[in-house]
């Protein structure tokens, strides 16, 4: 361990909370001074703020006891949630939901600080008090203590882990690029001019099966149990994108109550509730599982139509995508039935084009499985480095 002092905030910060205009009033809203939410930090890549969704007039700055930060200060999320935090690049002033901090000249490192507030997330949320939404207050902020290293070690550290956080955010990068390949290589494949030459078919015309899940008494939620057979929902489909996610269990007697909603390996699942219109395939190593009325799964005849060609066309076809609703790629749709989808026309290539399609697929999700798995060495790296960092062993 180091030798560090242990300094608190206050002593090496000034705190600076934030306000909110009334918001009736239109003068105080759209000048030239930023007003930063902390949505504006959970939408911000990266660590530093440039600009913010909202802004203030001075009437508005004013009217209310916010004040503006200095370039280079912490904004610090207080609630709604807990423990963002950024650098602002443009003076800016903040809502109530945080406590910024202005470092003092020659004690403490903006990106030092900002490092370690990311590194103790999960210990500055456990500081919140409230009924309604937690919250850190402003003393409780100021009584939070840091290892405070000479400024040319904090200085040294920042870079550290700014170069460690820069690799995290190429990776994450390449793992965006490799989505859009995906669409880019069925746009190419699948364009209008091509699609023109093909028939075009009702979903319901190529699937074997098409079914919700259990509706009102058949599946109680009280019927959940620790272990046994899977039940799959919404957010094992939300991501367009099989993943395993809040295990829910039925008893394997209440299972053979429900075999007809059982799925296999192939089916696709829509989301006909809540975030309708994602759509994913079940794997492979699918256990013994059904799903509930939330989802729509749609058994293909394969001999016409491939389960990754029909989740492609739902998620990426401009013309599918305008015949139900979305405007814009990547929305979510407002409401979806059963009878939209079964009688959804979509453009049916050869199968063996539906083949060379899928290689390309499987291809691209085995890069993106591996660029994950390294994804996933690098956070553990970080957090490592995160830890011998704020200990003095870096």
């Amino acid at each position: 361990m180091s030798g560090w002092p242990q300094v608190a905030l206050s002593d090496c910060c000034e705190i600076v909370g934030g306000a909110t205009p009334s918001t009736l009033e239109r003068r105080y809203w759209g000048g030239a001074i930023h007003w930063a939410t902390p949505k504006d930090l959970s939408d911000l890549e990266g660590d530093y703020l440039d600009s913010t969704a909202r802004t203030l007039t001075p009437d508005g700055l004013a009217s209310c006891s916010a004040s503006v930060l200095p370039v280079r200060s912490v904004l610090f999320s207080s609630r709604a949630p807990i423990g963002l935090a950024a650098i602002n690049r443009v003076p800016v002033a903040t809502n109530q939901g945080f406590k910024s901090l202005i470092p003092r000249p020659g004690r403490i490192h903006a990106e030092y600080l900002l490092h370690w507030l990311r590194a103790h997330r999960p210990m500055l949320e456990s500081l919140g008090n409230g009924a309604t939404f937690k919250e850190v207050s402003k003393s409780i902020v100021s009584r939070v203590t840091l290892p405070l290293p000479p400024l040319g070690e904090q200085r040294r550290i920042a870079e550290v882990l700014d170069r460690a956080e820069t690799l995290r955010a190429q990776r994450r990068q390449a793992l965006a690029h490799l989505d859009a390949l995906a669409e880019s290589i069925f746009l190419y494949l699948f364009n209008d001019s091509s699609s023109k030459r093909w028939m075009r078919l009702a979903i319901g015309e190529v699937a074997m099966t098409m079914r919700t899940g259990p509706f009102g008494s058949q599946l109680l939620h009280s019927e959940f149990v620790e272990s046994g057979v899977a039940v799959l929902g919404i957010d094992n489909v939300v991501q367009n994108d099989f993943v395993w996610a809040r295990p829910r269990y039925i008893t394997e007697s209440k299972f053979k109550q429900l075999q007809k909603y059982r799925v296999t390996a192939g089916d696709v699942l829509v989301t006909i509730m809540g975030t309708c219109g994602r759509c994913a395939i079940v794997p492979d190593d699918v256990p013994v599982a059904i799903n509930t009325k939330h989802l729509c799964c749609i058994r293909l005849d394969q001999s016409r139509c491939l389960p990754s060609y029909l989740q492609a066309v739902l998620l990426t076809h401009p013309d599918v995508l305008h015949r139900l609703g979305v405007h814009e790629r990547g929305a979510v749709m407002p409401g979806l039935n059963m009878q939209v989808i079964r009688e959804l026309e979509i453009p049916l290539p050869p199968l063996p084009v539906q083949e060379r399609f899928r290689a390309v697929i499987v291809a691209v999700k085995q890069h993106k499985a591996e660029m994950a798995k390294s994804l996933q060495q690098l956070d553990a790296l970080f957090a490592c480095l995160q830890n011998l960092a704020f200990r003095g062993e870096l």
